[in-house]
């Protein structure tokens, strides 16, 4: 059995969420098949909905009533900390995460939100089908975490109250930023005042002025409304917002061998999905800001990119050095 919770069921969704974090969740099931509940930030209608859709499709195709999935979404189980802290206690089974968000438990990832690192999407789908994912793999795995592989949501581009149009506009300036060290200091290294604030407060956070700005991919920008509050979008690129695919490794465990297959192949073929439903909606979902009141901002690239390098040389020993950095830059 197959059920999408939209808005509709949001307070029975916390209410789940709520006996989930008690340690029980995973109990609790409409159906015969194994509970399996997947936490998503978006709405239904965004590829972080849609690529567990066609996982789960996949995995019934060959596995039938093998397993309940329960795809939550609109953020009802809670941003992406919470949801990788229900991961880890087992009580969320499936979920999409930023590189970044996961440095909580493996800070090396933090080398893949280096500023200008990637070239384009066949630089980062060469990287991490290649050794480095590999290790990374290997390392999530020893937090607790079974990740399938790594996905792309988009570049991230500055978006504010006030047109910023050069790094010395954001000098003071009160900023939303990820819940990652590495974004703390970049942003710090610019003269701005970086404030953690997880995506699913932000909204609220840019509207009341506890911060004057933030960096999001097109897709988010539009999805999250985030025009209405800060309508200046400056097209910088300067990070590739990497994530994962990934689940709850006790709960992988507990699996048999033809489970595994089966949800391996399905991620295989859903990853390169997503990959391709974020690209295609970001300059969409920019136009759609645009057609509601954002203004794109024209910037010049190499004046962030030169601003920001220092920052390599400076951080770079706690991303494994810059041998580290230039093997990932070197990848063809």
């Amino acid at each position: 059995m197959k059920r999408v919770l939209k808005n509709t069921l949001r307070a029975a969704s916390i209410g789940i969420a709520a006996i989930a974090f008690s340690g029980v969740a995973s109990t609790v099931s409409l159906a015969d098949g194994k509970p399996f509940t997947i936490s998503v930030i978006y709405g239904p209608d965004k590829p972080q909905a849609l690529v567990w859709k066609r996982f789960s499709e996949i995995v019934d195709r060959e596995l039938p009533g093998e397993f309940d999935f329960n795809i939550v979404t609109d953020g009802a189980l809670g941003g992406e900390k919470e949801t990788t802290e229900g991961i880890r206690l087992g009580s969320i089974h499936g979920a999409l995460s930023t590189v970044a968000n996961l440095t909580t438990w493996v800070p090396e990832g933090a080398l893949f939100d280096m500023p200008f690192m990637f070239r384009d999407q066949a630089h980062i789908d060469a990287v991490m089908a290649g050794d480095t994912g590999n290790e990374f793999k290997s390392l999530y795995a020893d937090q607790g975490f079974k990740v399938f592989g790594f996905i792309t949501y988009g570049a991230r581009h500055v978006i504010a109250k006030e047109p910023i149009k050069a790094p010395s506009d954001v000098d003071g300036k009160k900023m939303r930023v990820l819940q990652s060290p590495l974004h703390i200091d970049l942003w710090n290294s610019l003269g701005a005042n970086p404030t953690p604030v997880p995506i699913t407060e932000a909204y609220n956070a840019l509207q009341t002025g506890v911060v004057d700005y933030m960096d999001m991919t097109m897709s988010g920008y539009q999805a999250l409304k985030l025009f209405e509050v800060v309508p200046y979008f400056s097209k910088t690129s300067h990070i590739y917002a990497l994530g994962a695919m990934y689940m709850s490794k006790p709960y992988w465990d507990s699996l048999s061998e033809k489970q595994k297959q089966v949800l391996e192949a399905a991620a295989a073929e859903a990853i390169p999905y997503f990959n391709g439903l974020a690209a295609a909606e970001q300059e969409a979902s920019l136009a759609k800001a645009v057609e509601n009141g954002a203004t794109v901002v024209d910037v010049d690239g190499s004046v962030w990119q030169k601003a920001m390098e220092p920052f390599w040389e400076s951080y770079a020993p706690k991303v494994g050095g810059m041998d580290k950095i230039k093997a990932v830059t070197a990848v063809q």
